[in-house]
């Protein structure tokens, strides 16, 4: 926490301004999967497995656990026949798969948005294509698509990578993206696909999935403003992270902070203007702790700046619906 009485923290004390981006925190997608597992765990005998994080943020991990989740890396942590919630980043057929050959129950808490990404991935394979997925390796999003099909897909990190990848056919190409990516930066690697291969095709509608696109934006909005930017969000959060570096590409110092006591008072030096925004998996009740560790160390004026309002919605599965 911040502590006005600590001497790193008496050097900083003042009046500030907050911008405050919104849309921020929790997006439709992230909602619905804590949802499924807090209604998991309301309807079963415990316990309730969840493989790998319901949504990258520890402070929902940390929550859910205390009322009685278990988190597991893969599935061989659950036993036969348990119930078991896949999260909101989707899994490989490979998963499912082995998930009913040992009779678990599977509650599917995929985003709806991602679902939309394997279904694009499987048709276009269909269809003969070589299919590059543009995302980060190793993130359990772009596992998942990898593993639909595995024999034709080609990870794409970067533009370097765009500029170098080789296909079977140029003329039959097709790209994905994962959902949590930076608009800009990957409009410059889809440029450079269509460069190295004129004929490729794309998804009918952007796969980078609004939440991502509003909160980039929203950032966008105030960063020019801000001294510094602090963005709420654990570090193995993709969408937070590229709103740290959306930051840094406007020039304006950006931090990724988990909670509030990761804010360093060398960070708010000569930081009249702060803009505030949070990931897509960042609970609202850490801003507003963030808000009140602020004014803590003086006058803290707000400034909400909303560039749209979100009003989507996901339903649940049926299997976890009241009956």
């Amino acid at each position: 926490m911040i502590d006005p009485t600590e001497p790193g923290w008496q050097a900083v004390t003042g009046p500030r301004t907050v911008l405050l981006a919104s849309p921020r925190s929790f997006c439709a997608g992230v909602e619905r999967a804590i949802e499924i597992v807090e209604r998991a765990l309301d309807q079963r005998d415990p316990p309730v497995y969840v493989r790998k994080q319901i949504v990258h943020n520890t402070h929902v991990v940390a929550e859910l656990e205390a009322r009685g989740a278990v988190f597991v890396d893969e599935l061989d942590g659950a036993p036969d026949g348990a119930t078991v919630v896949f999260s909101a980043h989707g899994v490989s057929p490979a998963v499912r798969d082995e998930a009913s050959r040992r009779g678990l129950e599977v509650i599917d808490a995929t985003c709806p948005l991602v679902t939309k990404v394997h279904s694009e991935a499987r048709r276009f394979a269909n269809r003969g294509d070589s299919v590059i997925l543009i995302g980060h390796a190793g993130h359990e999003e772009v596992d998942g698509t990898l593993g639909e099909a595995p024999e034709q897909t080609i990870l794409v990190q970067d533009v370097t990578e765009a500029r170098a990848v080789d296909v079977p056919d140029p003329e039959r190409v097709s790209y994905l993206t994962q959902t949590t990516l930076a608009a800009d930066e990957t409009a410059e690697v889809v440029d450079a696909l269509h460069a190295r291969f004129p004929a490729v095709r794309g998804p009918a509608s952007d796969d980078i999935c609004y939440a991502t696109t509003n909160r980039q934006d929203a950032l966008a909005a105030i960063a020019d403003e801000a001294d510094l930017v602090l963005v709420v969000g654990s570090a193995n959060s993709s969408n937070s992270r590229r709103l740290v570096e959306l930051a840094g590409r406007r020039d304006t110092p950006g931090y990724l902070i988990d909670e509030t006591r990761d804010i360093r008072p060398e960070w708010l030096a000569d930081a009249h203007v702060v803009g505030l925004t949070a990931g897509a998996s960042a609970p609202p009740h850490v801003v507003e702790a963030v808000l009140d560790g602020l004014a803590g160390l003086g006058p803290v004026t707000v400034i909400e700046r909303e560039i749209t309002h979100e009003t989507v919605h996901f339903g649940l599965p049926p299997t976890v619906r009241p009956s």
